[in-house]
């Protein structure tokens, strides 16, 4: 059996059957382009597949070494790759800045940071492997634009319709364009260096030629706007970096920005730190200790079983370790069956997150009605779950030795869920007031009752809703 037949062989161990089977398909038929920095998303779209099944299974293909997983810094305005990363660990700056954008960005795991995927050597090579061999469009649509960006199927007519000319320069090597300019908005722009020179072009067309000298290295990222008329113009090229350099001339008009405006749902750091089957694999290895990332908005969901002290004199310790135990395991795979993950267990009491309201709902709702089943199949009310759910900004850390989260989003939920003393679900009003969590509350016929409470070490009221 090859190498390749035998890593996919281990990959149906723990990965769904059909994801697997167009994995393999994608890699043995799809074009260079296709395997290089996979949208998860994207592929169960075009596959027709569950989109928690291809990421767990792209997860398992990165661990044992099918595909290559990488975190990649994204400008939110333009969706051009900033920074790539083998681990979130490396992301370590306080800002990014978009020589495109002419603008600077502080990361956060929402929006700006999208994780993709990469076949390995190992199964197949492709172009991407050699970024130096790549020519200006496919280094473009490979390596610079993110997986956010959702190129047209006429990629190459697209781009030639806003890229006047480009030049490939070696380390060291000059080079000269001789263009005419259009009485447009031109940027000459260097996607490796990241680097760029706006011209505002206007005024009367001139006959003159007219002359600009560029050098590119890595200190200069962007200069000051030049204007220019309409005409000809000399532009004279210098790599003064150690690798090589893609300067093209583009006109910042409706082709470019057209594109750029076609956009598409990507696997976000933040989505991936709540995925359950991510925290399995990787667990500690993902944020150095003293890492700090933002992000600015998740969903928290905290459990509690009411009266576990009197379950355990009431039914003997054996037979309520068992039910405790069973109810932790209905709790992880519904947490898990919602795009969530379970963060930490603290006694009987389970902490999660997931990317959105609505999902957070949704597990709630489904874990209220699996304790009611359990109790069923026990002829007993002894599992009585108190669950409070909140929504906001945090900070992604590591505590413990554990991928965690800290803020005062973390201690209001908490506090939320304290609140419940029936069967209730407790939640906030972003939780609530979220458009998909009440378009999910109709549809269950369920109507929140709200009250304004005061929460310790809360300073001022908050108002929470109780959806029976």
């Amino acid at each position: 059996m090859s190498e390749t037949a035998s890593l996919f062989a281990l990959l149906r161990q723990s990965a769904d059957g059909p994801t697997v089977d167009a994995i393999e398909r994608s890699v043995a038929e799809g074009a260079d382009h296709q395997l290089c920095r996979i949208n998860p998303l994207a592929f169960a779209a075009r596959y027709g597949l569950d989109e928690e099944n291809v990421v767990a299974a792209f997860l398992h293909a990165a661990r044992i070494g099918m595909f290559d997983m990488a975190w990649n810094v994204l400008c939110p305005a333009c969706g051009g790759v900033l920074d790539t990363n083998a681990t979130l660990k490396t992301v370590q700056k306080a800002e990014y800045t978009c020589a495109l954008c002419a603008d600077s960005y502080e990361p956060t795991l929402d929006e700006m940071v999208d994780v993709t995927f990469t076949v390995s050597p190992r199964l197949r090579r492709i172009a991407a492997h050699d970024p130096k061999s790549l020519p200006l469009t496919e280094y473009y649509r490979q390596l610079y634009w993110g997986s956010g960006v959702h190129l047209p199927e006429n990629y190459d007519e697209t781009v030639n319709a806003f890229i006047i000319d480009h030049v490939e320069l070696a380390p060291g090597e000059k080079g000269v364009l001789s263009i005419q300019l259009p009485p447009e908005f031109v940027i000459v722009f260097e996607p490796i260096t990241h680097s760029a020179q706006f011209i505002d072009v206007q005024g009367e067309p001139t006959r003159e030629r007219q002359t600009l000298s560029l050098t590119f290295d890595r200190e200069h990222m962007h200069n000051q706007t030049l204007q220019m008329q309409p005409g000809p113009l000399r532009l004279s090229l210098e790599n003064r970096t150690d690798m090589r350099v893609l300067p093209s001339v583009c006109i910042a008009g409706e082709a470019l920005h057209e594109m750029l405006g076609r956009r598409q749902p990507f696997l976000t750091a933040k989505r991936l730190l709540s995925n359950q089957t991510f925290r399995d694999l990787y667990r500690t290895d993902t944020l150095d200790v003293d890492q700090r990332l933002k992000i600015t908005s998740l969903t928290f969901l905290f459990t509690d079983l009411r009266g576990s002290t009197e379950l355990y004199e009431r039914v003997g310790d054996l037979v309520a370790f068992d039910l405790v135990k069973a109810h932790f395991h209905v709790l992880q795979n519904i947490v898990a069956s919602e795009a969530g993950a379970v963060v930490k267990t603290i006694g009987d009491a389970v902490m999660a997150t997931f990317p959105t309201p609505d999902r957070a709902v949704s597990a709630a709702l489904r874990m209220r009605e699996a304790m009611r089943d359990l109790n069923s199949s026990n002829d007993r009310e002894d599992l009585i779950l108190k669950i409070g759910l909140h929504e906001g900004p945090c900070i992604a850390v590591t505590l413990n030795e554990r991928q965690d989260y800290f803020g005062q989003t973390v201690n209001l939920a908490s506090r939320v869920q304290g609140l419940a003393d029936t069967q209730a679900i407790f939640a906030t009003g972003p939780v609530v007031e979220d458009r998909k969590t009440a378009d999910l509350l109709k549809s269950r016929a369920l109507a929140p009752e709200s009250r304004n409470v005061a929460l310790r070490g809360i300073e001022r009221e908050v108002r929470v809703y109780a959806i029976p």
